[in-house]
C-alpha cells in the first residue's frame, strides 16, 4: 500500500503495522519520499551495503592467496614464462621476408 504524508502521519501504527509484511511506500506530491520496512530488512541492507564497501583485491592479490594456500603442495597455479611458446607473428614474419 502507499501512503501521503498526510495519511502516514494519521495512521501511524498502521503503517508500521503493514510494514512487517511489505515495505509501505510514502509519498509526498506524487513522488516517494520514504519507505517504512522491518528492522531485519533494514540490518541485511546495512549488512549488504557494508560489503560493497570492502575494499576489492586485484586478481594478483586473489592468485598470491591461493598460492599461499596450497603451500606445501604441488602449485595449483604454476607461474609459467608467456613468451616460452610464443604464436607466429605474421606482421613479423611478413617484415623478416621483406626486410631481411
Amino acid at each position: 500500500m502507499s501512503w501521503n504524508v498526510a495519511q502516514a502521519k494519521q495512521h501511524l501504527s498502521e503503517v508500521l503495522r503493514l510494514a512487517a509484511e511489505e515495505p509501505q511506500v510514502i509519498y509526498n506530491r506524487s513522488r516517494p519520499v520514504a519507505a517504512v520496512i522491518p528492522a531485519q530488512d533494514l540490518e541485511a541492507f546495512q549488512a549488504w551495503k557494508t560489503g560493497q564497501q570492502a575494499p576489492q583485491r586485484t586478481l594478483v592479490e586473489e592468485f598470491a592467496i591461493l598460492r599461499a594456500l596450497a603451500e606445501g603442495d604441488d602449485d595449483p597455479i604454476p607461474e609459467t614464462d608467456r613468451f616460452a611458446t610464443m604464436r607466429p607473428n605474421a606482421f613479423e614474419e611478413m617484415l623478416d621476408e621483406e626486410y631481411p
